[in-house]
């Protein structure tokens, strides 16, 4: 059984991660490390509230003894400056990281990112220049493993909602393809996301970067080429 840490949980993907986290026999301990209360209570589970990611130092003590991190922690970069979505984006990660691998360096660490990004680091979009970077960092680091998570369309289930109000709008919409549009390779789901993790910390994989399609295969579901 593996202890494990991850931060977002109030948001969709890290809420999704994290009831996958409480619900398998797999994971024995789980840490949320958010900016805001998560408001959930569980016997697996501990919360704590760090309102300044850049300094993870004041909570280090609780950090040791971890076999994975999923950072589901994100914004998005519409209507950011790039030196605001970057201190958000690549220095908050980087400091988290830097922190976690002094303390568990034997650990696996999850980064969510995002389809389109930009490891040469060098493209015209903004955002994807600064989530290569990100990744770049997270995968050289030396971790016993890591991966960079890249989901297109994520379907969100369990009673999951976004934080993005229009978000849950188009959700409520395209409800009805919901069935179809999940056996597609390009779509996953929070549960299927969340499984992927878990199971990460199991099964090496080759290949660090992970399509919609190689995130649900990780979760153990078949892929149909619609």
């Amino acid at each position: 059984m593996a202890n494990v840490i991850i931060t977002g949980s109030t948001g969709m993907i890290g809420k999704g991660v994290l009831l996958e986290c409480l619900g398998s026999d797999k994971i024995e301990k789980v840490i949320v490390i958010n900016r805001r209360p998560l408001e959930m209570k569980h016997p697996k589970l501990k919360e704590i509230i760090l309102d300044n990611f850049l300094d993870v130092s004041e909570v280090s003590d609780q950090l040791t003894g971890f076999d994975g991190c999923f950072y589901c922690m994100g914004v998005s970069a519409l209507g950011m400056i790039e030196a605001d979505y970057t201190r958000i984006t690549y220095s908050m990660t980087k400091a988290f990281a830097d922190t976690l691998y002094n303390l568990n360096k034997d650990m696996v660490f999850n980064y969510v990112s995002g389809v389109g990004t930009d490891r040469t680091e060098k493209g015209r979009s903004m955002w994807a220049r600064v989530k290569g970077r990100t990744e770049n960092h997270i995968l050289n680091k030396g971790f016993r493993d890591a991966y960079a998570f890249r989901p297109g369309v994520i379907i969100p289930e369990k009673g999951i909602r976004s934080s993005t109000g229009w978000y849950n709008t188009m959700y409520a919409i395209t409800r009805p393809l919901f069935p179809l549009l999940k056996r597609a390779k390009r779509v996953t789901t929070t549960t299927k996301l969340g499984r992927a993790m878990i199971n990460s910390l199991f099964q090496r994989r080759e290949n660090k970067v992970l399509s919609p399609r190689d995130i649900n295969e990780g979760a153990g579901y078949l892929i149909h080429d619609l």
